[in-house]
C-alpha cells in the first residue's frame, strides 16, 4: 500500500521548516525576506481517491507575494483507490480511522458511490490549517517563538541584518544564545570603522577576542550587510584574513631564515643563527649576501650547509607576499628547492611573480630519475604558471601533471641525498654573473 500515513503528512512540514520556511512564514514585510517556496495552486472541491496533490514542502520557481501566508497549507494525500475498496475493504478501513485521527490536520471528506461497497466517505485532501498547528505537530513552537524573538530584537537594533535572518532562519537559531553579542560586536564596528587596533582591543562587555575570533565567519557576513563598502577591504576573503578585510591589526607575518656563513656576522657571538623577522623588518635589513636560497623543508632548512655569503630562508608555501616586500631581494641571486611535483612547479612559478630571477635547486629531471626507490605520491595536484617555467622545468611539470612518468608522482625534497646538494652548490654559477633584475 502506498496511502499517505500520518507520519507522511508529518514529514512534509517538518521538510519546510527544514528549508526555515516556517520560520520565515508571518515575519513583518519589510523584514528583507527573499522569496520563498509557495503552494501549486489549489484543485477545487473534492479531489478524486487515488489523486497525489503536489507535496506541500516542494520547491516552485514563483515566490509567495508579500504578506500572503502559506495557511491554510494543503499536504500531499495519497488515498485508496476505487481497486482498493474492492480488494482491501478492511485496511481501507483501518486506515481512514487511522488518518481521521492524526492532530493538528483537518481533512477534507469526499462521498463516493462503489458498486460493491455501496456509498463510501473517504478523505480528499488534508490540510493544516494555522502555522501554530503546524509547530505544535512539529514540536517546534519554542524555536520558532526564539526566532521571533532574534528578529524583533534585530529589527531595532540593527534592521539591516534583517536580509540575513531570512536567508538563513535556522543558522540564526543555532547562534541564538550569541546574537545579542555578534550585534554588539557589528554596532562597535559600525561606530569604529576600520579602527586600527587589534580584536584583542575591542572593549565590549561580554566578548573576548576568542569569541570574535570563533565567530569570524558569520561575522564577516554580517558586517557585509551592516558596514559602508569604505570600510571593506573586498581584496580581504576568509577567515584568516578577517582582520585585514575590517581594518583591524593582524599579527605580522614572520620570515624565517639562517645565517649560512659566520663571517656575516649578522648576531655578534652566534655564528650561525635563526632568527625571525617581521616583513618589514625582513625588508629592511641590509645585508652583505651574496646568494639567498629558499626551501620549503624545515629540515633542509636546519642542515642546510655552509655557504659563503648567504642566507637560507624557510619558505612559506605559496604566501610570498610578505618575501615581496623586501626590495633587495630584487639585486640578489635567488635559488629555491621544493618538492619535484606539480605543487612545486606552481610554488616555483608563484615565487617568480614576485623575483622574476629566482633559479630553481634540484627540481629537474636528472634528480627525480635518480631518486626513482623514494617516489610517492601526490594527492592534490594543482596547475601552475606555466609560462613563469623553463622549457626543461615545463616540460617535467607536463610529464608529472600529465601522469606520463607515473601516475601522481612526487619526490619530496626531504628524500633527495645531501650529496647531490652538494654537488649542485658546487657548480652554481659564481654570483658576479649575476645580473641584477630590473622589473
Amino acid at each position: 500500500m502506498s496511502w499517505s500515513t500520518a507520519s507522511d503528512l508529518r514529514a512534509q512540514v517538518m521538510r519546510l521548516w527544514e528549508r526555515g520556511e516556517l520560520l520565515r512564514e508571518g515575519l513583518p514585510q519589510d523584514s528583507g525576506e527573499p522569496p520563498r517556496a509557495c503552494l501549486p495552486e489549489e484543485e477545487g472541491e473534492g479531489a478524486q481517491s487515488g489523486e497525489q496533490p503536489s507535496d506541500a514542502a516542494a520547491d516552485t520557481t514563483a515566490g509567495l507575494p508579500a504578506g500572503r501566508s502559506r495557511f491554510p497549507l494543503r499536504l500531499s494525500l495519497k488515498t485508496p483507490t476505487s481497486d482498493d475498496i474492492t480488494r482491501r475493504f478492511d485496511a481501507v478501513r483501518a486506515w481512514v480511522a487511522a488518518i481521521s485521527a492524526t492532530p493538528h490536520v483537518r481533512l477534507e471528506w469526499q462521498e463516493t458511490r462503489h458498486r460493491v461497497q455501496g456509498s463510501q466517505r473517504l478523505p480528499a485532501s488534508a490540510w493544516v490549517d494555522r502555522l501554530d498547528d503546524a509547530l505544535a505537530w512539529i514540536g517546534k513552537r519554542a524555536e520558532h517563538a526564539r526566532f521571533r524573538a532574534l528578529n524583533a530584537e534585530t529589527a531595532t537594533r540593527q534592521p539591516l541584518l534583517l536580509p540575513w535572518l531570512a536567508k538563513r532562519p535556522l543558522r540564526a537559531l543555532e547562534l541564538a544564545a550569541d546574537w545579542s553579542r555578534l550585534i554588539d560586536v557589528v554596532a562597535w564596528l559600525q561606530a569604529h570603522p576600520r579602527p586600527g587596533v587589534y580584536l584583542r582591543q575591542v572593549d565590549l562587555p561580554g566578548i573576548h577576542t576568542k569569541f570574535i575570533e570563533s565567530q569570524r565567519g558569520v561575522l564577516a557576513e554580517l558586517l557585509d550587510l551592516a558596514l559602508p563598502a569604505a570600510a571593506i577591504d573586498p581584496a580581504r576573503t576568509g577567515a584568516q584574513q578577517f582582520a585585514a578585510r575590517y581594518g583591524f591589526l593582524d599579527k605580522p607575518a614572520l620570515l624565517r631564515f639562517r645565517v649560512l656563513d659566520p663571517a656575516l656576522g649578522l648576531l655578534p657571538g652566534a655564528p650561525w643563527p635563526d632568527l625571525a623577522l617581521d616583513a618589514d623588518s625582513f625588508a629592511r635589513l641590509r645585508l652583505d649576501v651574496a646568494r639567498v636560497f629558499i626551501t620549503e623543508n624545515e629540515t633542509n632548512f636546519l642542515a642546510f650547509p655552509r655557504v659563503d655569503k648567504a642566507i637560507v630562508i624557510f619558505g612559506a608555501g605559496y604566501g610570498w607576499d610578505a618575501l615581496a616586500r623586501a626590495e633587495w631581494l630584487q639585486h640578489c641571486p635567488i635559488h629555491y628547492w621544493g618538492d619535484i611535483d606539480t605543487n612545486g612547479f606552481a610554488i616555483l612559478a608563484q615565487l617568480r611573480a614576485r623575483f622574476a630571477h629566482v633559479e630553481s635547486l634540484l627540481m629537474d629531471r636528472a634528480t627525480l630519475l635518480a631518486h626513482e626507490a623514494l617516489w610517492g605520491r601526490e594527492d592534490s595536484p594543482r596547475p601552475a604558471d606555466v609560462s613563469r617555467l623553463s622549457a626543461e622545468e615545463r616540460s617535467l611539470y607536463e610529464d608529472l601533471r600529465d601522469h606520463r612518468i607515473r601516475p601522481s608522482l612526487r619526490l619530496e625534497q626531504e628524500y633527495i641525498g645531501f650529496g647531490w646538494l652538494g654537488k649542485a652548490l658546487k657548480i652554481i654559477q659564481p654570483a658576479d654573473d649575476f645580473q641584477p633584475h630590473d622589473g
